[in-house]
């Protein structure tokens, strides 16, 4: 029963980002003028929907793994026959107004968060989690390798660590394995190598530093000082999304830890059972990744599009069909190869495939 709350909080919380993200996408189309035929929450079959005034049909689908804004003319290219009642097509538009319509979405789920960091700051502080050491687990890898209460974590692997759940997520990447913790102590930089213990987590194995790191928050904030702060806080993430991601682009990190829907589920219902502060911060850490991978120049994703309408303004006219054709597929093959590997990670993470094979045959 637990598991079942969590999974319909976790669906809750990804249906919120996902309509917000879409909410943006529809009143930057109504606003534009461009007729706004369908706003779904999920995929598939409608399992109820309803019409309002504009001709606009909302509905709840079976699917509940995403959402999406279907506006008319969107599928035809600017430069394709005028039919009529095409006044109102999103193709009809100028560049501009495609461009608003396209890069709204994205920068709603910016707006969401800095607004649930503004509550966040207000009404409960913001919460400082150092990497200081401030409990070793006892005969734990930290304690063997002879690290200490107030050492200060700030490289693993000669990589500079971005959070607190940077060195969580690294260090359970790598069970068992050898891996070189640089500290700081009392002022001097020190580095030794510490052999991870190796545990079972979700039917998995999954490293452990064995390690406390202290945490603290600060005085709520007077709104007028939470709103800059909030700006700030979000403007930071960015930057470590960006940086994280470049860094398993590159190979400095295991890919194992991206997730997918299945996974951000799953994590979204975990942040509900630890209570209101943690759900809000999780909403917003999601609404943030979506709209900042949302403007990734690939195709099938609003920066795909938003570069096409570059491309456009600046040639004075559109990429022809068969370029922008090859582009998107492109772009739907990297999107789909993201998606299986992303759910294979989340599955690996829950341990489907240990069940499978400790039940198989």
């Amino acid at each position: 029963m637990h598991s079942l709350q969590s999974i319909i909080a976790g669906l809750v919380v990804f249906g919120i980002v996902v309509f917000i993200h879409e909410l943006g996408h529809y009143l930057a189309a109504r606003w534009r003028g461009v007729q706004v035929t369908v706003f779904s929450i999920g995929f598939g079959p409608a399992l109820t929907s309803w019409k309002d005034k504009a001709g606009t049909r909302w509905q709840i689908s079976l699917l509940p793994l995403g959402g999406y804004v279907k506006l008319h003319g969107f599928e035809n290219r600017p430069d394709a026959p005028r039919e009529e009642g095409d006044e109102n097509a999103f193709n009809r538009k100028s560049v501009l107004s495609r461009a608003i319509v396209t890069v709204a979405g994205p920068v709603f789920n910016f707006l969401l968060t800095i607004l649930l960091f503004v509550v966040l700051l207000s009404c409960f502080g913001k919460p400082e989690a150092r990497p200081d050491i401030g409990t070793l687990a006892p005969d734990g890898a930290a304690m063997k390798a002879g690290l200490q209460v107030g050492d200060e974590i700030q490289r693993l692997n000669g990589h500079h660590i971005l959070s607190i759940g940077d060195i969580q997520a690294q260090i359970a990447a790598h069970p068992g394995e050898v891996i070189k913790v640089g500290f700081l102590r009392k002022g001097q930089a020190q580095e030794v190598p510490v052999t991870l213990d190796r545990i079972q987590q979700g039917g998995h194995d999954v490293g452990r530093l064995g390690v406390g790191f202290a945490v603290s928050h600060t005085a709520p904030l007077p709104v007028y000082k939470a709103v800059p702060a909030a700006i700030g806080q979000t403007w930071d993430m960015c930057g470590n999304m960006l940086e994280g991601i470049w860094q398993i682009i590159s190979g400095q990190r295991s890919a194992r830890q991206l997730s997918g829907t299945i996974g951000i589920i799953h994590m979204s219902g975990q942040a509900v059972d630890y209570g209101v502060a943690s759900a809000l911060g999780f909403v917003a850490l999601l609404s943030l990744n979506l709209g900042l991978l949302n403007l990734f120049p690939v195709p099938m994703l609003d920066g795909g599009h938003l570069l096409f309408y570059a491309c456009e303004a600046i040639r004075g006219k559109p990429l022809s069909e068969r370029t922008q054709g090859y582009a998107l597929q492109v772009g739907l093959f990297l999107v789909a190869a993201l998606f299986i590997f992303s759910t294979v990670n989340d599955l690996r993470g829950l341990g489907v495939f240990h069940w499978l094979f400790a039940h198989g045959g």
